[in-house]
């Protein structure tokens, strides 16, 4: 059957493909693996033994490393995992060796408004339904560990209030004297699920737990979550779970996972999930699924195991950072880059027009609700203004010294005078350009950014992070807020600026990364703004540690860490035959 997906729903496509996929013991014999380094989870999907790969293939020199970022998107996103898929196939078609990683989707935006991030058309990861419900029961991991961490705190704060010092002594505690207003850690669960942002917990009688404010935060914002993408191998993330700070005492000192003695526990739940997950392209090309989304409010990678032997197998891997340049590169530059020790060879900065109408003056996009008509029509001068945001994109690439290529996702209204100032935008800012037509041709409609990305990692690259560790904490969030954001400077709230206080004076703590968190919808922190915003300042509210994960975390603006489900969700589309037990509806 030939796939139109200009007829088709992409659940239909992936449903046509899944007839002729290739096994996991197929992908795992081209791909050089040994027997023992497959684990399979049926015949299509298997987790791979990363650390006997690394082993074997030491010695062997990397391939090209390539990331795939975005200029600022609309709600609906500009289509990067398609285009991370759609650049997979494009190098297969031009016979390269060529392996990705993406990111595993979380159950919020799969049941809400953007979708499962597999792709689309005819540049999608499958097997679909498993790929975008649960896959190997890493977030479920994720969830089970950090939650652990809450079930520990929150139960010793009850035996400490209820029972006597020699009591603990008796079963071998000391008592921690955990200050019930100062717990840093909520729970977490795998929706957008706004009604538990704010909640009281241990209500009823002194059995129930000890009464106290709460809250829940999406599961790929935890701390576990950032582990998974930066662990480097079992003993690394084991003494970085350790390390996760979940409350203080009475005296304001820090209370660890290993203090409240669940950090092995915590760790036993994610010995399976460190291990990436192999699934395929529509082609039939290898590609690595680890660690979750959302770099807005989390780290937003893919895991640094799957990228380091994917780069051991293949001779081009492409690697996927969330949302933004703005976030998901400038996170990948100074974090996974900082961690894992590789050096990227480009970038590719997905734009589409649609986006670039948005920030040049076109209607408002609500999420929820369909595009406004005039997207569809020709606007020279929305396409122009917008390039400005592209710009900026492009010039933070290019100041972590390597090529920038942006790839114009096509969308069938495009017109070629739209692409054209696109095109013209873009090489004046010192970057290759290509159009590509993957989500209509896949692999072959994505020879030109295939060439394109080829053609940048033969270019000479001098790779080079923002700031250096020993940067005081707010030098690093105003270096960032300016060449980054474009913002004036920083404001603190009081809370944050004795936080900030506080970390600069700690010789550890002053040490770790700068993981930030906005919107993702602007440059500066109000999702409403659009374009390249002037004359600002990011206002932080708050500075989170996630001492475990090695970062510290501003927040800036009125973001949440627990997004929230639109009117109209996709969960209202979703459905399975009951004949077939096939799922119906995801896209």
């Amino acid at each position: 059957m030939v796939l139109d997906p200009t007829e088709m729903a992409d659940w239909q496509v992936a449903e046509e493909a899944e007839k002729s996929m290739k096994t996991c013991y197929q992908l795992a014999e081209e791909l050089g693996l040994e027997k023992e380094e497959l684990l399979p989870h049926g015949h299509y999907v298997a987790k791979v033994d990363f650390a006997r790969v690394l082993e074997r293939l030491k010695g062997k020199p990397d391939g090209k490393y390539v990331d795939v970022t975005a200029i600022t998107p609309t709600p609906f996103g500009e289509g990067k995992s398609t285009s991370t898929v759609g650049l997979i196939e494009g190098l297969g078609k031009r016979k390269k060796r060529v392996i990705g990683a993406i990111r595993q989707p979380s159950g919020g935006p799969t049941m809400n408004v953007k979708g499962s991030a597999a792709g689309g058309g005819l540049s999608q990861i499958i097997p679909l339904t498993q790929f975008s419900l649960g896959l190997t029961g890493d977030i479920n991991a994720v969830m089970n560990s950090h939650n652990l961490a809450m079930v520990a705190v929150t139960s010793r704060l009850q035996h400490e209030f209820n029972l006597s010092d020699k009591f603990l002594r008796g079963r071998g505690l000391k008592r921690l004297d955990i200050d019930p207003t100062n717990v840093q850690m909520g729970w977490i669960i795998d929706f957008c699920a706004q009604a538990l942002r704010s909640i009281v917990i241990g209500m009823g009688t002194r059995k129930d737990g000890f009464m106290m404010r709460s809250f829940f935060g999406i599961a790929a914002s935890s701390e576990i979550m950032a582990i998974l993408a930066v662990s480097t191998g079992l003993k690394d993330m084991r003494e970085r779970i350790g390390r996760i700070v979940v409350a203080y005492d009475k005296k304001g000192n820090p209370v660890t996972t290993e203090d409240l003695r669940c950090a092995g526990a915590m760790t036993a739940w994610m010995v399976e999930a460190l291990n990436p997950n192999l699934l395929q392209t529509i082609e039939g090309q290898p590609c690595f699924v680890h660690a979750g989304p959302f770099a807005n409010i989390a780290i937003g990678q893919s895991s640094i195991v799957a990228d380091r032997i994917a780069l051991k197998l293949a001779d081009y891997h492409i690697t996927e950072s969330g949302f933004a340049a703005d976030i998901g590169f400038e996170k990948f530059w100074n974090l996974k880059c900082r961690d894992s020790g590789l050096k990227p060879h480009a970038a590719v900065l997905v734009a589409t027009i649609r986006a670039l109408k948005c920030h040049g003056g076109g209607p408002p996009v609500p999420p929820g609700k369909p595009m406004d008509p005039e997207y569809a029509q020709e606007h020279l001068d929305w396409v122009e203004k917008g390039c400005e945001n592209l710009v900026h994109h492009i010039q933070t690439i290019r100041k972590a010294g390597i090529s920038p290529v942006v790839c114009i996702n096509s969308f069938h209204t495009d017109t070629k005078g739209e692409i054209a100032v696109v095109c013209k935008a873009a090489e004046a800012a010192g970057a290759r350009c290509a159009v590509s037509q993957h989500w209509l041709k896949g692999g072959d409609g994505a020879l030109e950014l295939a060439d394109a990305v080829v053609d940048a990692c033969n270019d000479e690259s001098d790779f080079r992070f923002l700031y250096e560790l020993d940067v005081p904490l707010r030098q690093r969030i105003d270096r960032i807020a300016k060449e980054v954001y474009g913002a004036d400077g920083v404001t603190y709230t009081p809370e944050a600026l004795e936080k900030a206080k506080s970390i600069e004076a700690d010789s550890a703590l002053s040490k770790l990364g700068t993981c930030m968190v906005k919107t993702h919808l602007s440059l500066s922190h109000d999702p409403n703004i659009k374009g390249v915003p002037k004359g600002w300042l990011l206002p932080v509210r708050d500075i989170l540690l996630y001492a475990g994960a090695g970062f510290v975390v501003p927040v800036a603006g009125t973001i949440s860490l627990m997004p929230g489900t639109a009117a109209t969700p996709a969960y209202m589309n979703v459905d399975v035959d009951v004949e077939t037990g096939k799922v119906r509806g995801l896209f």
